[in-house]
């Protein structure tokens, strides 16, 4: 069984290479899906019982874990030094120093990466992290897949 949470922030970013108005600072309404895949919990008198996961322990781990740390920051790529001096220049600026450019490709990827092990098997049932879809804008999104060796 597969089940999908979608959550939404909003974060600046540019794409320094970029060869046209993305390589300007600017900023984007994102959603995230997360979906899992796993068994559907049998267990009577348990909160999760008929649930691959409760999606509010969805939400509150995509939170604690990525969502909470982007939302209303600059996600900035390391390499991009003038940005991130600019930024380290602003008193109590929310800053995400990323090791990529962050692309809505690498930022799937990033979220992929940092959230597989938070949601692996947690209750059981073979949980574990399928895809993260990351919508840039309405129309434009981009989608972190599980190896199908995994």
């Amino acid at each position: 069984m597969q089940i999908t949470r979608r959550l939404e922030f909003d974060a600046g970013h540019r794409i320094p290479d970029h060869g046209s108005q993305c390589r300007h600072l600017h900023g984007h309404r994102y959603a995230i899906e997360i979906t899992l895949s796993g068994d559907i919990i049998d267990k009577a008198g348990d909160a999760a019982n008929g649930m691959v996961m409760d999606f509010s322990q969805v939400k509150a781990l995509a939170r604690a874990h990525l969502v909470d740390a982007w939302d209303h920051a600059f996600l900035v790529f390391a390499g991009d030094r003038a940005v991130v001096d600019f930024l380290a220049s602003l008193p109590g600026h929310k800053t995400a120093i990323l090791d990529r450019v962050p692309t809505a490709e690498n930022l799937a990827r990033i979220a992929f990466e940092r959230l597989d092990a938070v949601y692996r098997d947690t209750y059981g049932n073979h949980l574990r992290l399928e895809r993260i879809r990351l919508f840039e804008t309405p129309n434009c999104w981009a989608d972190a897949l599980r190896a199908r060796h995994d």
